[in-house]
């Protein structure tokens, strides 16, 4: 099945692939075992390599998980039929906003387009100072991820202008949250995401909302493994872990990854997920709080905090 690989055109490792598309090896060797794609050649190393129109399938295969699309379902179908499946999808989950935001919004991904970043920057830092930090995260950043996500299924957006756009907002981000006081009164809460899991922008605007509502963030970034995150837990008097799974992440993964953290954190250490994955919503469990959306953070909070009084008591 496997072939040499066509020097004449361009092609990526197995880390490379990894990277660009946000698919872990361990996904691409299943389904090239399981759904006979992709099909890798290899490198005079023996090593797999993937042909650049492989790799343009995958992104397009990435973005349709994301949306909700089963891997069994799509992987089959060719780059023009996933591409107007990508066109539907995009239709259907974008989210709505009035007509003068959606304008203006559209506006500030022209300038990625034109590749104006350091305008879309400037643009970018004044909403998140004259908006407020929650309203901006909500109001701005949240429509404007999905329909970047969108541009790119439907081809409009190149990668690395979706990478300029993910940049730009946690510098923006980063930066909103440097000036805020460090004095606060919440729980403490450790942010991170499990190990394949390389999403960071949706657990950055997380932490802002966290802040907001008066909690100690410790950010330990994305793909932190279990042993770690417990670790990291005690070490910094943690009261709540939070994490963010993505649509990628499959059920079993998840619920078997909750179990195992669950089982190992102090049972004071309360256990808040958020995201996209299927199986945070599957059926309610003992093992962790949904958060249904950044909104629902500030109802977390507030009851953490009666939780947390009625236990002093």
């Amino acid at each position: 099945m496997n072939e040499r690989a066509d020097l004449n055109q361009p092609s990526f490792s197995i880390a490379a692939v990894e990277r660009d598309t946000g698919l872990p090896k361990d996904t691409l060797r299943v389904w090239e075992k399981r759904y006979l794609f992709p099909q890798p050649g290899r490198d005079a190393f023996g090593e797999r390599i993937y042909p650049i129109n492989q790799v343009e399938k995958l992104r397009v295969i990435k973005r349709l998980i994301d949306g909700g699309h089963r891997p069994g379902k799509i992987i089959g179908l060719s780059i023009d039929e996933l591409a107007k499946l990508a066109e539907v999808s995009s239709a259907g989950s974008r989210i709505h906003v009035a007509p003068d935001s959606l304008d203006e919004l559209n506006g500030y991904m022209e300038l990625i387009k034109r590749h104006n970043a350091e305008e879309f920057r400037q643009a970018m830092s004044r909403l998140a100072m004259t908006m407020g930090l929650r309203r901006f995260v909500v109001e701005v950043v949240a429509p404007m991820n999905a329909m970047v996500g969108d541009a790119w299924a439907r081809g409009y957006f190149e990668i690395f202008e979706e990478h300029i756009y993910t940049e730009t907002i946690q510098v923006v981000l980063r930066n909103a949250l440097n000036t805020m006081p460090s004095a606060r009164q919440g729980p403490r809460v450790l942010l991170t995401t499990l190990p394949n899991e390389m999403h960071g922008l949706g657990l950055l605007m997380a932490e802002c909302i966290f802040s907001m509502e008066g909690a100690q963030c410790v950010s330990l970034g994305t793909q932190t493994p279990i042993y770690d995150i417990v670790l990291a837990a005690r070490a910094q008097n943690i009261d709540v872990v939070a994490l963010s799974f993505s649509a990628i992440q499959g059920s079993t993964a998840v619920l078997d990854a909750l179990t195992e953290l669950r089982e190992k954190l102090p049972p004071t250490v309360e256990v808040w997920c958020g995201g996209s994955a299927a199986a945070l919503r599957k059926k309610p469990s003992d093992d962790f709080y949904l958060l249904s959306s950044l909104d629902s953070i500030s109802e977390s909070i507030a009851g953490w905090r009666l939780r947390n009084q009625s236990t002093s008591a």
